[in-house]
């Protein structure tokens, strides 16, 4: 048996959830087939590992780069704007630290990552025990097992988060649980982000969930992103109150809304940047364009 992740702490040693087939530089690289959607997890990946290499990083993520490492694939054709470079570090940076929060409240905690892609948030969490299931889509989750391996606490689940019965899979969880969505919510029709909601809710009873959600507005412009030009993938869903998913169901409730704008990252940007965020502040409608919000199921 392989033995189970090493906190965020080890994380420059990333062997004990693998770095692919075999250690070292001599790993054949992975070419990269995924369409659409799918694509899309590639932007966060680049941005992680871009970012790792700053001067004042807001995220470290040695896995990321490793992974970088290890995939064939023209970034270039992304064009990932250097604000979307900044951004899914903090998100990423922000959902960490709620998933830190409910690990050290939890005795026997249970994370679900829905809409992993390549992430390695398992190890930057410093996740020890308990049960952590990565999902996503049978191609991507494909490609993930070759650079991460399942252990006895750690699993990935080969299923789209809209079909029914993945949560099945999910073995001897009776809730509360830790959901973790990012950068995927978005993608989904509204009825289709509901009835998950739902699902984990009647599954999960009392889990506390944590994702990242546009604006209507921001929704309806996202699609000329060049990034998401580039893969074809479609924006769907955006909400501007978001105390409305509180009637979706009874015990529905919103625990927080965080905004980019108040990142104590800003402080170590460019002067460009620092401008940018802060002037964005100043406007409800820029501020809420994209946050990250919390709610108890």
């Amino acid at each position: 048996m392989k033995e189970a992740p090493r906190p965020a702490a080890e994380a420059p040693n990333v062997s004990t959830i693998r770095a692919g087939r075999g250690q070292g530089e001599n790993v054949e690289k992975q070419k990269i087939r995924l369409t659409e959607e799918k694509e899309t997890l590639l932007v966060p990946l680049f941005s992680k590992a871009a970012g790792s290499q700053r001067a004042h990083p807001i995220l470290v993520d040695p896995k990321a780069e490793e992974i970088l490492r290890h995939i064939e694939y023209d970034f270039e054709d992304l064009r990932i704007p250097r604000q979307t470079l900044i951004t899914l570090a903090m998100r990423a940076k922000k959902l960490d630290s709620y998933v830190c929060d409910y690990l050290q409240r939890s005795d026997d905690p249970v994370v679900l990552h829905l809409g992993c892609g390549l992430d390695s948030r398992v190890l930057r969490v410093g996740f020890d025990r308990g049960a952590w299931y990565d999902v996503d889509y049978p191609d991507v989750i494909e490609l993930r097992r070759q650079f991460y391996d399942e252990t006895a606490d750690y699993h990935m689940i080969a299923s789209s988060v809209t079909e029914r019965g993945w949560l099945d899979r999910v073995a001897d969880a009776s809730g509360p649980a830790c959901i973790v969505v990012e950068g995927l919510l978005m993608y989904l029709h509204e009825e289709e982000v509901k009835r998950l909601f739902l699902d984990l809710q009647r599954r999960l009873p009392g889990s506390e969930i944590v994702f990242d959600a546009y604006s209507r507005l921001t929704a309806k412009g996202a699609n000329r992103h060049p990034s998401i030009k580039k893969t074809g993938a479609h924006i769907h869903w955006g909400i501007d109150d978001a105390r409305q998913i509180e009637q979706w169901s009874p015990g529905i409730q919103m625990l927080d809304e965080w905004f980019f704008t108040d990142s104590e990252d800003i402080a170590s940007l460019g002067s460009r940047d620092r401008f940018l965020f802060r002037t964005m502040g100043m406007f409800s409608m820029a501020k809420r364009a994209h946050r990250i919000l919390r709610f108890r199921l």
